[in-house]
């Protein structure tokens, strides 16, 4: 037995503490010793011991109550408690079975008997603090595995979700859930609107079905991806964003607060500049002739949300504003000429900005009823030391 394993004697004649202390530390044991049930407890609480020889005859508290308030501090609830006691009936012994005493021992005692039965309480519960020590270390383990897979599962869950919104947003424009659902997914529903200031930009190719007739679906598909791909990053790297893909058409959004036309104006001559490159290399689509566009701008007020019904829903953006940029988008054929910007658009832009403009004529588009003076975009925007001309419309 080791030095450090200690054992209070509890007993209110010194003389039975005296010899059975000598016993006990001739065998190695370090000895504390208490006269009565207080200050045994008192002992207790400043130094639990490995064990505790009890006595049960004892003034004011008894050995079963020292036990018994032993068992119900959480502290020393498993401390082995063996009662040495001139009590040998059987009532005695079920009491000390009820207040969980560990064992039990009649006086006169018999001193082999006595150190074989610490001996084995010891062991005991050395053995069982060691089981629990291994459960504890298992489950310890296994929660940590546990962990460890919850973590797993939640990072593959998180870049799957990733991913997921990644291929949504492919679909449905980050910009656009931004405005019409700004809680998130879950707030989605069918008439989820938005209504501002914006620039409408509809962008179509010229004799789009005479050019697919002379390819198959997937040559088309091929060079028709890579052109949307350079509208598409004109619009996006000038606050915009692509609502939808028409066939061979393209609408596009712009409405960034006060500067929505002139964010539209730059986008549109980007595409141009952007149609030209396409152009350069056009015959690694089996292209013979440039591809030629036509580009219809207004600004007005518009209402950006969801339509359809809860199963199945789109999104839109509707106002005369997309009528009207659609209508002028048709005229760039009437007109022979690449863009047609409105009046409207025009007159949101900064006085000091560096475009030039043409004017074409004073229209009423198909389906409406008011005219209005529409320009053609003579060039992209030209350097900030560039002279400005805008061709006004005659009075």
């Amino acid at each position: 037995m080791t030095t450090s394993t200690s054992i209070l004697l509890v007993d209110d004649d010194p003389q039975n503490l005296y010899l059975m202390a000598e016993v006990l530390e001739a065998e190695g044991y370090q000895v504390q010793q208490a006269t009565s049930g207080t200050a045994a407890l008192e002992a207790i609480a400043a130094t639990p011991p490995h064990l505790v020889l009890l006595d049960i005859m004892m003034p004011e508290m008894d050995g079963f109550e020292v036990c018994e308030q032993i068992r119900q501090n959480p502290q020393t609830a498993t401390v082995p408690i063996i009662f040495l006691t001139a009590l040998s009936d059987d009532d005695a012994y079920l009491k000390s079975v009820e207040v969980m005493g560990d064992d039990y021992l009649t006086k006169p005692i018999q001193l082999d008997l006595v150190l074989k039965k610490i001996q084995r309480t010891l062991r005991l519960k050395q053995l069982r603090d060691e089981a629990y020590q291994a459960q504890l270390s298992a489950q310890t383990e296994k929660m940590v595995q546990i962990q460890l897979q919850h973590q797993r599962q939640m990072t593959a869950a998180w870049k799957i979700s990733e991913a997921l919104a990644e291929k949504f947003y492919s679909f449905v424009p980050q910009q656009f859930l931004t405005r019409v659902a700004p809680r998130g997914l879950e707030s989605l529903q069918v008439g989820n609107a938005n209504e501002s200031d914006m620039t409408i930009l509809f962008c179509d190719i010229r004799e789009f079905t005479a050019i697919a007739e002379t390819q198959t679906a997937r040559a088309t598909f091929a060079w028709l991806n890579v052109f949307f791909e350079s509208i598409n990053q004109a619009v996006m790297q000038h606050q915009g964003f692509v609502d939808k893909y028409l066939g061979d058409a393209v609408m596009a959004v712009f409405d960034r607060d006060q500067h929505h036309a002139c964010d539209a104006v730059q986008a549109t001559a980007q595409i141009c500049q952007a149609l030209e490159k396409f152009n350069g290399d056009r015959h690694q689509f089996g292209l013979t002739e440039p591809i030629r566009i036509g580009i219809g701008l207004h600004s007005g007020r518009g209402l950006i949300g969801t339509v359809g019904a809860n199963q199945r829903m789109d999104t839109t953006v509707v106002g005369d504003v997309v009528n009207t940029a659609s209508r002028l988008e048709h005229l760039t054929k009437t007109y022979q000429c690449a863009t047609i910007i409105s009046e409207a658009v025009i007159e949101q832009l900064p006085t000091d900005h560096n475009f030039q403009f043409r004017w074409l004529d004073l229209v009423t588009p198909r389906g409406k009823t008011q005219s209005l003076n529409i320009y053609a975009l003579m060039s992209g925007e030209r350097d900030r030391a560039a002279s400005v001309t805008t061709q006004q419309a005659p009075t």
